[in-house]
């Protein structure tokens, strides 16, 4: 099996070089803000890295709650991947088509650690560096891949629950990092799904996601992550709990964090869409 050039982040180089290898795994795990009027699936079909299969997060969710992209049941998940081709064992990289370069395939690379597969990698720069370097796209499908057995063992560690997060916040000591811009943190943005408050989980801290991020979308150097969680505020050696909107940029910070060697961080799953809810009775905080 091909040696990942780091434990959770690859770089175009490497993927150029591995693409083809029958034990590597391209997942384009592309989604979008509703407010961008982007169709993933579409986008993909147009133009993708070459052998990628397209991971539609919602679709790979719980469909029976009314949160959105939510963590599936863990059989279901694993029918999912034995749809993909994907089986236990294999190198797994993730990329996604945001401008930013790195958005929602952190997801993607949180959701295949939750289930217990370890062996992903998120593309450094995703298809916003690989485009730019002028590297091979196309439309067509990717050939088809023989099904795989696929177990899976979640890791509880790297999820939150609601119950969790409250008594996490009535205890008065957790860390809590929030991946969302500044003025939807603060309350003094409206959120961009109807119904939910504006503000933040009481006692969280601010570190909006595109800051760890470098101009061609690559993850910035760990002593960069390192200064920017400091000045946010979190303690390093301490556990921390990431959260945004919907679970999707928090695992952007969760990343970062597992690249910092940062021990047991989890990740809100239901995030702001769920602790934003009026009628849940949850606190809510504004300002800094």
């Amino acid at each position: 099996m091909p040696e990942l050039t780091g434990k959770y982040l690859v770089s175009t180089q490497w993927l150029a070089d591995h693409r083809d290898a029958p034990d590597v795994a391209i997942l384009d795990g592309s989604w979008h803000l509703p407010a961008e009027k982007r169709d993933p699936r579409a986008e993909y079909a147009a133009g993708h890295i070459p052998g990628a299969r397209f991971f539609d997060i919602d679709a790979i969710s719980d469909q029976a709650s009314s949160l959105p992209h939510m963590l599936p049941p863990q059989e279901k998940f694993a029918a999912h991947m034995k749809d993909l081709g994907i089986g236990d064992g294999e190198c797994v990289v993730a990329y996604d088509a945001s401008t930013q370069g790195l958005f929602s395939a952190a997801r993607v690379w949180w959701t295949l650690r939750a289930f217990g597969h370890d062996n992903v990698a998120v593309l450094d720069g995703g298809l916003k560096k690989w485009r730019a370097e002028g590297r091979a796209v196309t439309a067509d499908p990717p050939p088809v891949r023989k099904a795989r057995g696929f177990g899976t063992h979640p890791d509880r560690v790297l999820v939150r629950s609601l119950e969790q997060m409250q008594a996490l916040v009535a205890a008065g000591n957790g860390q809590i990092v929030d991946a969302r811009a500044a003025g939807r943190f603060q309350g003094r943005e409206p959120e961009p799904r109807p119904g939910l408050r504006s503000g933040h989980i009481p006692g969280a801290r601010n570190l909006p996601f595109a800051t760890l991020l470098c101009a061609d979308g690559t993850l910035k150097q760990p002593a960069e992550l390192r200064a920017a969680f400091e000045r946010a505020g979190i303690d390093l050696a301490r556990p921390v709990v990431t959260s945004c909107g919907s679970g999707v940029t928090a695992a952007v910070l969760s990343l970062a964090l597992a690249v910092l060697g940062s021990p047991a961080h989890g990740l809100y799953d239901g995030s702001w869409s769920e602790w934003g809810q009026a009628s849940l009775g949850t606190v809510v905080a504004t300002g800094v």
